[in-house]
């Protein structure tokens, strides 16, 4: 049986309501399990309405938007939220961490959420994702605040990494690093994406990361957004 895509979009139109609103369409736009796309647009391109489509915070107005083969437009708004938990992990450009959390609880919130995702996160995963990506020894009953933004950044990837979601879905995560940085993380994400067989996709604007990606899409190649009266 052929597996079903990691993400596919096809006659997408979406129109945030108000007045002189907001309007992305995107004709069509697929990516395979295992994937790495690295998906570039300038601010105000649509990235962010895009990512909104994809995990489910919005649905579309019309056409198909579905993720490991389901149509998020299905779902009811609690569900979608579910799904999410279950099958998608984001690293949001500015982390999200709760800083007076510890490390541990950071990683281990989503699948507070999610219990097929819990059931396959492995003994002790939290720890092992932090040495993986390079984060001292103990760092787990840290508490978020404490940490560099280099930290910060490792333990949002540990956090979206966690019971080995099938989509990975990072929103800038590099644009506060240095290039020299940048490539470390970089590649220390895709040792853990080879590691768990997901799939990745990375917005950013910064052309220079694409040589690391199986494939780099700029967004006005596949969507195209307006300014709509209301």
């Amino acid at each position: 049986m052929t597996a079903s895509p990691a993400l596919t979009l096809s006659d997408v139109r979406f129109r945030w309501p108000g007045r002189a609103s907001f309007g992305l369409s995107v004709p069509g736009f697929r990516m395979e399990q295992g994937e790495s796309v690295l998906l570039l647009g300038e601010s105000g391109s649509g990235k962010s309405t895009l990512l909104s489509l994809i995990c489910g915070i919005v649905t579309a107005d019309t056409g198909l938007v579905a993720v490991g083969g389901t149509d998020l437009s299905t779902l009811r708004a609690g569900a979608r939220d579910r799904f999410r938990a279950e099958r998608i992990g984001v690293i949001f450009q500015q982390f999200n961490l709760l800083p007076y959390a510890s490390v541990s609880d950071n990683i281990l919130l989503p699948l507070r959420f999610a219990p097929e995702r819990r059931k396959r996160a492995v003994r002790d995963e939290a720890a092992t994702l932090c040495a993986a990506l390079g984060l001292p020894e103990g760092i787990t009953g840290m508490t978020a605040g404490r940490l560099s933004v280099g930290q910060q950044q490792r333990v949002a990837v540990a956090r979206a990494l966690i019971g080995q979601p099938p989509l990975i879905v990072a929103d800038e995560p590099t644009s506060a690093l240095d290039a020299a940085t940048q490539d470390t993380f970089l590649g220390l994400l895709f040792d853990r994406i080879a590691a768990t067989g997901s799939s990745l996709l990375m917005v950013s604007h910064d052309e220079r990361l694409g040589a690391r990606f199986d494939r780099v899409v700029h967004l006005s190649d596949i969507a195209k957004t307006e300014r709509l009266a209301a």
